[in-house]
Parts: structure tokens; C-alpha cells; sequence
């Protein structure tokens, strides 16, 4: 779950203020004392913190707070709507150029995942309709342009390797490269530093003035809280970043970086990485990160995950084998391993409203997998009718699997489960824009 530490604070101090009646000014004050610790506490910089309790402080000891039927509700909904305006307010996409072709500049120190954040950045572009290439310009990191074309091999995106031996001169010979290809999108992995340096600067710069990007988007470690802070305000002062893609937000961080680079530098976060695979890149919205953080779920981007994960035409059919009650072994394994697409278990439930009430939830990632294993060593008759599997077949099932009796017991009590579960899909079509959770969670 993304900042799950400011997360739980902040839904703690949300929980006091619910289904109050009544709300005291001196309730309120103390509620903000503790939000603003909390988020100190998370590394938010200070100025923004002081600036986000004023804007809060000021609407609700308004007639806002005080007219309301449900204060405490009405509290929620200003800290809130704070929080969005705090991380950018609206989505923001890729600034495209109005004619001709795209170039990319991806900048930022050494460590923050910036070779892998160019290749899904490719990735989500092709996913578009768009026709992207990649090209490293890090001529000092031992192997780094290897590093980048094996990544994009295994991503399927296209890699050029310039002629040249500077980066001024990779970088000339690529847009030329771009101009006479078929490709319309150029993306380039500049190299990085260990921290910031004139140096550095000055081959961006320079690379700046030869290849003009359409967007110089800068890539930040979301786990580096302050120092995220200065290194974006280093990047932005030299003209050197016109926009974010925060990487590792799936790490255990504080998330002082999202709730600060924004309100510094008033620059967009437009993407942001959770997790380690190339899919795993996400448009960022500021309403919807709001509503995660103080545990209101994120179920737009639920469902967005499902909808490219679940096919309609194969949820057609599952739901006549529902109709017909012919949901096998089969059909459960396989909607297992799409359901394991759209992340991990623990990423989907911090996606879910009110899942901080069911308390610290721990998650086997590696159940999947043993399902599939234990699936595997059934025979064709066992998956289609798991009611002939007597005491022998499961210990028959469990050594073939490397399993046990336990284990299995479990799996063929979880699909009986799903077959109660599905029954509710039952007669319901799957309509365009309109696509059911083959699951209940």
C-alpha cells in the first residue's frame, strides 16, 4: 500500500472526527495538530505543511464546517479536496508535440530507476498506438547502453544505438536517426550522477539545445523524501525539468517527495512506478492518490487494471460456463493467474475503501503459483469434476505438486468458494465500459 505509514496516521485521526454530531473548534485544532505531525513525520517539507494546515484551518472554522449536518464528514471532504490541490489537482499526460515527432529527455542521478522508467514509459507509449525507440546517451556507467537494450528487448520496445562517442554526439546522431525512421516517439536515458554537479548540468543543457525535447521529464525516488525535494528544485532552476515520474512508490516510504515536488517547484507529477516490472507505470492522479492516502480506496484504477487484464470475450464465455454450472479447475486457474496481472494482492487491497479497518493484512504472493502447481498434477477428470478427489487422490495430488494434504484441502475449498461467489455473475452481460470483477474480494 503506497505511504502506508502517513496513510494509517492520517486514517486515524479521520476515524475521531467521523460520525461526530458536533465539532468544537478546539476538536478540530487538535485533529490539525495531528495532521500536520503526521506529515512532518513523513518527510513533507516543512513550508508545504504549514501552507496545507492553513488552507485546511481556514475552511473549517468557516461557515462551511459549521453549517454542515455532518462536520466531521464535512472535515474529511476539506482535507481532502486539500490534499488533491496539494498533489496537482487534475491527471496530467505527456506533452505531445502538435506536428511532426516526440523527443523525451528523461533525466536524474544515478539509483533512481531511470533505465527502466525510459523503457516503460516506451512500453505504456506503444500501448497507445505510438511508435517509440529508445536511446541511451550514458556513455560513463559501465555496460549502461547494453543495460538498456537488453531491457527494452524484454519490454518489445525498439532500441537505437548512435554512432559517436560523446553524448552530444549520440544525441545529434539519434535525431537525425528519428527524422528519417519510422518512428514517431524518441526517448532518451541521459546518464546520471551521484549527486548533483555544474558538470552534469552543463551536458543536459547541452543535450538540451541540440536534440529540443517536446518534455524534460525528471525521475525522482519517491524513498528519498527531502533530498527528492532539492535535487527536483536543482533540476527545475536550470530549466532542466517539465515534469515527474516518481519511482518505487510501492516501497515502504514515507511519501514526503509526492506530498512536496508539486507545491515546490509547481511542476506536474505525470507518472508514477509501482513495482519492478515494465507494465508496472501508472498515470498519476492527484484525486485518487488523495482518496488512497486517508483510506478511501482507489477504485477507478481498479477497475482500469481489470478492464486491460480481463478480456471481454473470455468473460463471456466464463459466464455461460457459470449459466451452465461447467466452471472447472480450469477456469479457476486461469483466472487466477489474470487476476495476478493486475498486481499484487496487497496493491489491489490498498485500492479497496476501508480495508485499514480489517487491520495489518499479510498476503502470500506465492499462493497462485502453488494453486497452479497443484492443478497441474490432477488429472484431465479431476479438474473437471474435483468431487471424485477422495483421500488418496489429494495425497496422490500433494506429492506430485510438492504440496501438502493441508494444502490442497485449502485450494479445492477456495474454488468451491468461487463457484458460490460467481453464481451472482449469473445472467448479467458484459457491456462495453460496463466489465464485472469476475471476483468478490
Amino acid at each position: 500500500m503506497v505511504f502506508s505509514g502517513l496513510s494509517n496516521r492520517l486514517q486515524e485521526i479521520m476515524a475521531k472526527l467521523r460520525g461526530k454530531g458536533r465539532l468544537s473548534e478546539a476538536e478540530v485544532k487538535a485533529a490539525l495538530k495531528e495532521i500536520k505531525l503526521a506529515l512532518l513525520e513523513a518527510d513533507v517539507n516543512y513550508k508545504v505543511v504549514k501552507d496545507f494546515i492553513v488552507a485546511v484551518e481556514q475552511r473549517c472554522t468557516g461557515a462551511e464546517i459549521m453549517a454542515s449536518l455532518t462536520p466531521g464528514q464535512q472535515v474529511i471532504k476539506i482535507v481532502r479536496d486539500e490534499l488533491t490541490s496539494l498533489l496537482g489537482s487534475s491527471a496530467r499526460g505527456l506533452n505531445f508535440a502538435p506536428r511532426g515527432k516526440h523527443i523525451f529527455m528523461l533525466v536524474g542521478l544515478q539509483g533512481t530507476g531511470k533505465t527502466t522508467t525510459t523503457v516503460k514509459l516506451a512500453r505504456l507509449l506503444k500501448t497507445q498506438g505510438k511508435k517509440p525507440v529508445v536511446v541511451s546517451l550514458d556513455v560513463y556507467r559501465p555496460a549502461a547502453r547494453e543495460q538498456l537494450d537488453i531491457a527494452a528487448g524484454s519490454a518489445q520496445v525498439d532500441c537505437y544505438r548512435p554512432e559517436g562517442k560523446l553524448p552530444a554526439e549520440l544525441a545529434e546522431n539519434a535525431v537525425k536517426y528519428l527524422e528519417n525512421s519510422e518512428y514517431d516517439a524518441l526517448l532518451f536515458d541521459t546518464a546520471g550522477r551521484m549527486h548533483l554537479d555544474d558538470e552534469l548540468m552543463e551536458e543536459l543543457e547541452q543535450i538540451k539545445g541540440i536534440i529540443h525535447p517536446t518534455e524534460i521529464i525528471l525521475v525522482l525516488d519517491a524513498m528519498t523524501g527531502q533530498d527528492a525535494v532539492n535535487i527536483a528544485q536543482g533540476f527545475a532552476r536550470r530549466g532542466l525539468a517539465d515534469s515527474f515520474i516518481l519511482t518505487k512508490l510501492d516501497s515502504d516510504t514515507r511519501g514526503g517527495a509526492a506530498l512536496s515536488v508539486r507545491a515546490v517547484t509547481g511542476k506536474p507529477i505525470k507518472y508514477v512506478g509501482v513495482g519492478e516490472k515494465t507494465d508496472q507505470l501508472q498515470q498519476f492522479h492527484p484525486d485518487r492518490m488523495a482518496s488512497q492516502i486517508l483510506g478511501m480506496g482507489d477504485v477507478l484504477t481498479l477497475i482500469e487494471k481489470a478492464e486491460a487484464v480481463f478480456d471481454r470475450e473470455q468473460a463471456a464465455k466464463l459466464q455461460e460456463k457459470l449459466r451452465k454450472q461447467q466452471f472447472t479447475l480450469e477456469d479457476f486457474r486461469e483466472q487466477m493467474k489474470q487476476f495476478r496481472q493486475m498486481g499484487s494482492l496487497e496493491q489491489i487491497m490498498g485500492m479497496l475503501p476501508g480495508t485499514a479497518k480489517l487491520g495489518n493484512l499479510q498476503f502470500d504472493e506465492n499462493e497462485i503459483g502453488r494453486y497452479d502447481a497443484i492443478i497441474s498434477s490432477m488429472t484431465p477428470p479431476e479438474r473437471l469434476n474435483p468431487n471424485i478427489i477422495n483421500g488418496s487422490r489429494r495425497k496422490r495430488i500433494a506429492r506430485g505438486s510438492g504440496t501438502t494434504v493441508q494444502q490442497v484441502n485449502k485450494l479445492l475449498k477456495q474454488f468451491a468458494l468461487m463457484q458460490k461467489l460467481l453464481k451472482q455473475f449469473e445472467g448479467k452481460s458484459v457491456k462495453k465500459g460496463k466489465f464485472n470483477l469476475p471476483f468478490k474480494i
